[in-house]
């Protein structure tokens, strides 16, 4: 289910997104901002399994309560979290199933199948097939070194169906701020050259720009001459230069734009830096900070360049780009929200095919990955004496939180369930966990609920961390006199104090 949550400026998020959650929810408790935190960290490091980390980190606080209770020293408890952490990631690691990129095709389908599993909880969900394509397409175009996933421009226009979003093969961004003359400009090139800027080119007014002390009119009129010299040097430099699509991050004035209009030269100004840089990076070239000793190698290009309209908004977009390790997303649907939405489901399958690319090891999803650890620590408790055995059998059964918040978010009976995957999971078999949609359970590797090792393994140690940090702290110290409002000079004495003098109690309640 999802989540409305109304801020105190009245804005509307409707997410189902824990980090996304967490973020937005006023948290005063000290102990609870470690679990906002945590959620945070996964989604920064993983993207995906933010949800799974804050229940898990509160199933494993929860599954202690009793020991606390009855006397059990935190230092026992913290030492049996962390062994059995480390087990579990390292019996993960075991048991994960290492996919070779080989066969381009086939990897394709993996990462398909990774991006769908984390869309399945989703508003997105109904669309998958169409968006896993868009998003494996969209990863596949960035530099496979770096993987900056920075450089997927997303682009939100309300209006149309989902279906009409579309994956720009470079960058689009929307059309800036023109002033007149703007409309002469041409609109679409073949191959242009394309500068990008980082200068202003427009006039200045002289009160804003300097104090000139003049005794006669003629000197004011050559001040005035000189500056329509300078920046008349600068416009015809640029196009000297053979530039047909002029970008800059400052503005470019109305006598600029009218100058380019008369030459059919398309220019635009107050573009966003992050959408200059995405600009720079597909096109070529590199930004400039003057106009002078403009070479070829300064100057980008593309195959196609236009300006068109997409909805409500015009776009300006640049097609195929020889240097192109960027693309953009531009996303339809009916509600602002519901846009934010799918940008942000969007987002956490961007991560999480961008971690598979990086590490190629997969399990199983749907609480299989989850049992089977669980299994293994609760076997592994046994050949243990002491306390330890209670900790890590604790820690065993705190996995399962994961199948059975499954098995209740899809409204199924979560007791028998556990019970069947229990069973399934000590006959050996492996990858078996919660299938949503046969209302039973099933082997989901070969389902192809695919995830990236790294989502669980992290959220294991995020959320051990976690709980271990609440456990080590056994008293809170408050300043009770940085939490008064601060008021003004203090009440002179007497008045309404005079009768609560005993014990010097201060200002009555």
């Amino acid at each position: 289910m999802d989540k409305l949550i109304v801020d105190e400026k009245g804005e509307v998020t409707i997410s189902n997104d824990g980090a996304t959650i967490m973020k937005l929810l006023d948290v005063v408790h000290p102990a609870a901002k470690t679990l906002v935190d945590i959620a945070r960290s996964q989604d920064a490091e993983v993207g995906d399994g933010t949800t799974s980390v804050v229940l898990l980190a509160g199933e494993l606080l929860k599954e202690v309560r009793g020991y606390i209770e009855d006397g059990v020293s935190p230092h026992i408890i913290i030492k049996g979290y962390r062994n059995a952490a480390q087990l579990a990631i390292n019996k993960i690691k075991e048991i994960a199933i290492t996919i070779e990129r080989t066969d381009d095709i086939q990897f394709r389908d993996l990462l398909k199948k990774c991006a769908g599993t984390a869309m399945s909880s989703k508003l997105i969900h109904s669309h998958e097939d169409f968006f896993t394509d868009m998003v494996v397409n969209a990863v596949l175009k960035l530099d496979q070194e770096e993987l900056n996933e920075k450089l997927i421009g997303v682009k939100r226009i309300p209006g149309g169906a989902m279906e009409d979003s579309l994956l720009v093969d470079g960058v689009a961004f929307k059309k800036t701020f023109s002033y007149a003359g703007f409309e002469q400009q041409p609109k679409s090139f073949k191959n242009p050259k394309i500068l990008s800027l980082n200068i202003e080119l427009e006039l200045k007014a002289e009160k804003d720009n300097a104090e000139v002390r003049i005794d006669d009119v003629s000197e004011y009129q050559a001040i005035v001459d000189a500056e329509w010299t300078i920046i008349y040097s600068k416009l015809e430099t640029i196009v000297n230069a053979g530039a047909k699509v002029v970008l800059s991050r400052l503005p470019i004035g109305d006598l600029a734009t009218q100058y380019f209009a008369d030459r059919d030269i398309f220019c635009a100004g107050r573009v966003p830096a992050e959408d200059l840089n995405r600009v720079v990076n597909a096109v070529g070239g590199s930004m400039q900070t003057t106009v002078s000793n403009i070479e070829d190698k300064h100057l980008g290009t593309c195959e196609y360049f236009e300006e068109k309209q997409i909805g409500g908004e015009r776009f300006n977009i640049f097609e195929g780009c020889p240097a192109t390790k960027t693309c953009t997303l531009i996303l339809r649907g009916g509600a602002e929200q519901f846009i934010a939405e799918v940008e942000r489901s969007l987002h956490d399958a961007i991560m999480i095919v961008k971690r598979c690319i990086k590490n190629n090891l997969t399990v199983a999803g749907g609480g299989a990955t989850e049992m089977e650890i669980s299994k293994y620590l609760r076997d592994h408790s046994r050949t243990i004496e002491g306390k330890q055995q209670l900790i890590i059998g604790a820690f065993a059964r705190a996995l399962e939180i994961i199948p059975r918040q499954l098995c209740d978010n899809a409204g199924f009976d979560a007791t028998d369930m556990l019970n069947n995957l229990r069973m399934k999971h000590a006959q050996g078999a492996l990858w078996y966990g919660v299938d949503i949609n046969a209302e039973s359970i099933t082997d989901n590797y070969e389902k192809f609920v695919w995830e990236p090792a790294l989502v669980k393994t992290n959220a294991i140690a995020a959320a051990t961390e976690a709980a271990c940090l609440i456990l080590s702290v056994d008293e809170t110290v408050r300043n009770p006199a940085s939490e008064k409002p601060q008021g003004g000079p203090p009440m002179p004495r007497g008045g309404a104090q005079r009768s609560f003098r005993g014990r010097g109690r201060g200002i009555p309640r």
